[in-house]
């Protein structure tokens, strides 16, 4: 099963990540990172492994997709 993890201390809340993800499963966190941002959060089930939202990020290091557990 894949999943992707946002580093929420790399993130800037851009959000290109949560618009090109087809199948809806990042959302904006809340909860305010230690750069002042709201960082993408996965929602937790869902993920494909497309890596679209890896490609579309341009923070280095801030989204991790994992194909398999």
């Amino acid at each position: 099963m894949a999943r992707m993890e946002v580093h929420k201390d790399h993130c800037k809340g851009c959000g290109l990540c949560i618009d090109i993800c087809p199948v809806n499963v990042i959302e904006v966190s809340k909860e305010i990172n230690n750069l002042g941002y709201h960082p993408a959060v996965y929602k937790g089930e869902g993920c494909t492994g497309c890596s679209l939202c890896f490609y579309a990020c341009p923070e280095p290091d801030a989204i991790v997709v994992y194909r398999k557990d």
